[in-house]
C-alpha cells in the first residue's frame, strides 16, 4: 500500500469516525460497522447531584496499559506516570451509544459516571477539567482511550461534560491536570492562568504546526501552510531553556468548528504534526 493509499483510508475512517458510523468500544477488540449515533438519554437527567469522582489510590489497569498501540494507523505511547500532566485542548464527550460497553480498562462504561478517556494517561488516572469558556470544573476518573478523532484531547461522560457546560455544543476548551491521590487531601487548587473571567466568552486559540530552532525552517513550514490563509499563518518567537524556538501557528481561531475545517486543509497538504494551544 503506498504512503498516499494509506492516508486517503486514515482520513476515510476518521469521517466514519466522525460521523458517528464506526465504533471502537474496546481498545483492543474488533471495529465494527453500526448504524446507530451517539446521543444523549432521551430523557434529560439531573446530573447536578452526581458528585465529582473521588481520588484514590488504584492498581493500574491490567489491560489498558499498553507500552503503545495503534489505532486508525497511528501509535499512541502510554505514559509511565501522569505526575505533573496539564494539557489543554478540545474536549468531546460520549454517551448512549457507548453506555454499558466495556471500556478500555475492563470496567463498564456509565454515561451517568464521572469518568472520561484519555489517549495516553495511565488507566486509571483522575484530572480536574476546566471547562475554559466559563471556569466550570469536575474531577473525572479516566478509565478507557481515545478520542481519536485528531483535534480532541479527551473524551467525557455524559454527566461530566453536562457539569461542565459542553453538551449543547458537543465540544469545549479545557484545561486538564493531572491529580496525585496520595497528596489530593492536602493539596491546594492550582489557579488556572491566562483565561478569560466566565461569562467573556471563547478564550483565543491556535493550530501549532511546528516549533523550530532555525528560523529557517519555520519559514518553509509557514509557507507550506499559507494556502490555509497567509494572514492567518504566523510565526511567533519563545525562549524555552534558554533556547530560541520559533513556533509556527494558525490563528487566533474564532470556533472548534472553524479549528476542524482548517484541520482537515492541513492534511490535504501533508501537515500532520498539529495541535491545540492557547497563550
Amino acid at each position: 500500500m503506498s504512503q498516499k493509499t494509506g492516508r486517503l483510508i486514515k482520513r476515510y475512517y476518521l469521517y466514519l469516525l466522525e460521523s458517528g458510523l464506526l465504533i471502537c468500544s474496546l481498545l483492543f477488540s474488533a471495529c465494527g460497522i453500526v448504524i446507530e449515533r451517539d446521543s444523549a438519554p432521551t430523557i434529560p437527567v439531573n446530573v447536578s447531584n452526581i458528585p465529582d469522582a473521588v481520588p484514590k489510590e488504584e492498581p493500574r489497569s491490567r489491560y489498558g496499559n499498553p507500552k503503545s498501540y495503534v489505532v486508525l494507523g497511528k501509535r499512541y505511547y502510554v505514559l509511565d506516570s501522569s505526575k505533573g500532566f496539564v494539557e489543554r485542548g478540545i474536549a468531546s464527550w460520549y454517551g448512549t451509544k457507548f453506555h454499558g460497553r466495556r471500556t478500555s480498562s475492563g470496567e463498564t462504561y456509565d454515561m451517568y459516571a464521572m469518568t472520561a478517556a484519555h489517549k495516553i494517561l495511565p488507566l486509571p488516572t483522575y484530572v480536574e477539567v476546566t471547562n475554559l469558556e466559563n471556569y466550570k470544573k469536575v474531577i473525572v476518573k479516566v478509565n478507557d482511550r481515545g478520542p481519536f478523532h485528531e483535534n480532541r484531547i479527551i473524551d467525557l461522560s455524559y454527566a461530566a461534560a453536562t457539569k461542565l457546560g459542553i453538551i449543547a455544543k458537543g465540544t469545549g476548551l479545557v484545561e486538564i491536570r493531572a491529580i496525585d491521590p496520595a497528596t489530593y487531601n492536602r493539596s491546594k487548587v492550582i489557579p488556572v492562568k491566562n483565561i478569560p473571567k466566565p461569562g467573556t466568552g471563547l478564550p483565543q486559540f491556535y493550530i501549532q504546526i511546528g516549533a523550530f530552532s532555525q528560523r529557517v525552517n519555520a519559514e518553509n513550514t509557514r509557507q507550506k501552510a499559507s494556502l490555509i490563509g497567509d494572514s492567518l499563518v504566523k510565526i511567533s518567537q519563545t525562549a524555552v531553556n534558554g533556547k530560541i524556538l520559533y513556533r509556527v501557528r494558525i490563528g487566533p481561531l474564532a470556533s472548534v468548528e472553524y479549528a476542524d475545517k482548517i484541520v482537515g486543509q492541513l492534511d490535504q497538504l501533508g501537515i500532520y504534526d498539529h495541535h491545540i494551544v492557547l497563550d
